[in-house]
Order: structure tokens, then sequence, then C-alpha cells
């Protein structure tokens, strides 16, 4: 595994989107990640964060040698559409975790995060060296369920009940992907 991608990432550019190495400067095109209360349901809880905390956090992404924090960009305009994340780092294992969300349902099905995905997960079994690549997904979040399935992740299992949304239990499934799986 090459460690230095990590410290020193690497922009990687597609046809739709680039994705470019996370920092303040997309605060107010992602701020609705954070946000938005819809945003937070729709695919499962993420924390409350105020504006300073984003910002505090996204000057940080660069720092961090342990993972890689993209923006995802619409080409066509330059306009941050979303993020991207490999986490977790399992040097032992040569394994790390992936996480996508886009600002909002104005970008959702225009092949943005299919893209994005397959662009992280050629990095990570190419020029990054992982061997694995996992994430967890909430079960009812079908839209997500079809691209992960589309670039070659697999359902390992399922998780029963494990968060609860507006009141309501949620499923996960949890997705994996190795470097000798075949990716369409």
């Amino acid at each position: 595994m090459d460690l230095a991608l990590l410290e020193h990432q690497p922009t990687l550019v597609g046809a739709v989107v680039r994705l470019e190495p996370i920092g303040v400067e997309h605060l107010d095109a992602l701020w609705p990640l954070f946000a938005d209360p819809e945003s937070r349901t729709a695919t499962g809880p993420i924390a409350e964060f105020t504006r300073e905390q984003v910002r505090a956090g996204l000057r940080r992404a660069r720092e961090r040698l342990d993972r890689a924090d993209w923006a995802i960009v619409r080409i066509a305009d330059g306009r941050a559409i979303g993020e991207v994340v490999l986490f977790e780092l399992d040097e032992d294992h040569d394994a790390m975790t992936f996480r996508i969300a886009l600002v909002g349902p104005e970008v959702f099905d225009r092949g943005y995060g299919t893209e994005a995905t397959r662009l992280v997960r050629d990095f990570a079994f190419g020029p990054l060296g992982l061997h694995r690549l996992s994430l967890d997904v909430v079960a009812d979040n079908e839209r997500a369920i079809r691209v992960y399935d589309k670039v070659g992740f697999v359902l390992e299992g399922r998780r029963r009940e494990v968060q609860r949304v507006a009141g309501l239990w949620r499923d996960t499934l949890e997705l994996g992907m190795l470097v000798t799986d075949p990716r369409p």
C-alpha cells in the first residue's frame, strides 16, 4: 500500500466529475450536506454541526494521513456537488471504508455518484494498493445500492434495526469489494 497517496492526495478526473482534495473552499457548496435536516435523514443520521465546525473539519482534512477526502466537482460548471471519502485505514489488512454523499436531489440520477465511486474504486485498487474496500448503506437507500452494485460491490451482510431515524428503526447492509473481484 502506498500511504504517501493519502498524504499527497491526487485529483482524480472522469468524464463528468473531478475529485479534488476537499478544503475550506468547498464549504458553501457542501453546506447542504450538514445544514439540511432532509439530507441528514435521507441516508442515515449524520451529526449536526455548526458552520464553524464544518469549516474546521474541512481545514483539517488535508492534514490527515490516514484517509482521503475529496470534493466531487462537476466538470461542466466547477461546482462542488458532494464528497467522497476513504477512511478507517487498516494498514495490517490493506483495507479502507468508503463513503459518498451528494448535496441533494438536484444532482441525483445524473451519473455523478457512479463516476465518483468508480474513480475512487480504481484509485484504491490501483495506485493506493488496497486489498479490500467496504461500506455500510441504509437498506432502503435503493439509489445508492444500485450504484454500489453497478461498480462491483458485493452484499456481505445485513445488520437489523441499527439506526433510528425519525422514530423508525432501519437496517443497514454491509457491502465489500476485493481487489480480485470483477470491476464492471
